[in-house]
């Protein structure tokens, strides 16, 4: 049986990693080197680490730091931020990373999706999607676009891109699909509305995307408990739950996430004790 992952997420600016709530008011939360060295000792089943405004400051990911980074993991370990070319890609995975996470860039220049995974499989081949809900008869109007998911409430998941700062005029449970068929292997979904929230992940989203592509789904952006967890992986078909804030400020452990999946009848890899 498949293991669910739990999977830490490191947002870096300016060398350090942060946390915001809907990607913004960001705030400190530590070194990304030693905040993955103790996510490795903790037995955390992955690690991403995105630099946040590398898209949007256009420039490179800080390679030396994932460099860095790369040492004190023994853990699978996925990067994004300032992706622009397959040479961008090369150099990540030269520095240290098993997966590379494109987000902006797969919108701007689909057919790099294609290239990453011809160059180094689909399984190293990451699209993190970042949508936004607004309103549907507003990005009908916008876009000339008859949308394939309308919530219950008249929004529109759409994908943004620069760290959330620019809407695309693309849905993204056609997006996803697009990407999918383009040669990614995995899908980081991030809900805007509901990062930082801590209020849980948005089941609807999450479920519809899920629902319509068959590689694994990281679900991303408002977890605030273990439960939260427990929620999107029995509720949708995600592989895996990311989180960031419960984490890095001390409010659960690794060991004790795993453990409340455990006792829910989630299958997780190896739990460490709980002290």
């Amino acid at each position: 049986m498949l293991t669910h992952r739990i999977i830490p997420c490191l947002d870096v600016k300016a060398g350090r990693v942060v946390k915001g709530v809907n990607f913004v008011e960001l705030r400190d939360a530590g070194d990304p080197v030693e905040i993955a060295r103790q996510y490795d000792e903790a037995g955390a089943d992955e690690l991403v680490f995105l630099d946040i405004t590398a898209s949007h400051e256009n420039r490179d990911i800080t390679y030396d730091m994932v460099r860095r980074v790369a040492e004190q993991c023994f853990m699978p370990f996925t990067v994004g931020g300032g992706i622009r070319t397959i040479d961008d890609v090369t150099a990540l995975v030269q520095a240290g990373a098993e997966k590379v996470s494109i987000n902006t860039a797969a919108v701007l220049n689909p057919e790099i999706v294609a290239q990453t995974a011809g160059r180094f499989g689909r399984c190293a081949t990451v699209v993190n999607i970042d949508p936004k809900r607004v309103d549907a008869a507003d990005f009908e109007q916008r876009t000339g676009q008859t949308p394939q998911h309308v919530s219950p409430d008249g929004k529109v998941f759409e994908v943004h891109t620069h760290g959330g700062r620019t809407p695309t005029g693309l849905e993204a449970l056609g997006y996803a699909v697009k990407v999918v068929e383009l040669g990614a292997g995995e899908i980081v979904l991030t809900s805007m509305d509901a990062d930082g929230m801590k209020t849980g992940y948005d089941i609807e989203i999450t479920k519809a995307i899920a629902d319509a592509v068959d590689v694994p789904i990281v679900a991303s952006g408002g977890c605030g408990s273990p439960q939260h967890m427990i929620d999107v992986l029995t509720q949708t078909r995600a592989d895996a739950a990311l989180a960031a804030s419960i984490f890095h400020y001390g409010e659960y452990t690794i060991a004790e996430t795993k453990q409340a999946l455990a006792d829910a009848g989630l299958p997780v890899r190896q739990i460490a004790p709980v002290h």
